[in-house]
């Protein structure tokens, strides 16, 4: 629900203060950030639930004969394969999401740092009148 209120004195913008064509874009910059940034962390976070789950079936598969079958899904289709090699697989897989997410936590960690210097910047000309915290 929004509401709709009058901003107290000390959050009104300074008359002498006007709004820039620089500085509307910066503040659409922050916004379009904050954004990426949330949809960055989701992604993220269901990376890092994958790779907890790739890491339970690795240690599922220790406990297993190495020549029993177990089936593997490549693509569309399920293979029968050794546990020796589903554990390689699966190896591999859980390497693979792991540079994975430490890519995803670079950009995430680039996002905030942009944001942060964005605020800097804004909150030293708007003061109160702007509200970036989010």
């Amino acid at each position: 629900m929004i509401r709709n209120r009058m901003l107290s004195k000390e959050e009104e913008i300074p008359d002498s203060v006007t709004v820039t064509r620089i500085d509307q874009d910066r503040i659409n910059k922050f916004s379009t950030l904050h954004q990426k940034r949330g949809l960055l962390e989701a992604e993220l976070e269901r990376k890092n639930e994958e790779k907890t789950d790739l890491s339970e079936l690795l240690d599922e598969l220790e406990l297993a004969d190495d020549e029993e079958l177990f089936p593997l899904k490549i693509g569309d289709s399920f293979y029968h394969l050794p546990a020796e090699e589903v554990r390689e697989h699966l190896e591999a897989s859980s390497e693979r999401m792991g540079k994975e997410i430490e890519a995803f936590e670079e950009k995430v960690e680039g996002i905030k740092k942009e944001m942060s210097e964005l605020k800097v910047v804004l909150y030293a000309k708007f003061g109160k009148a702007i509200n970036l915290e989010a």
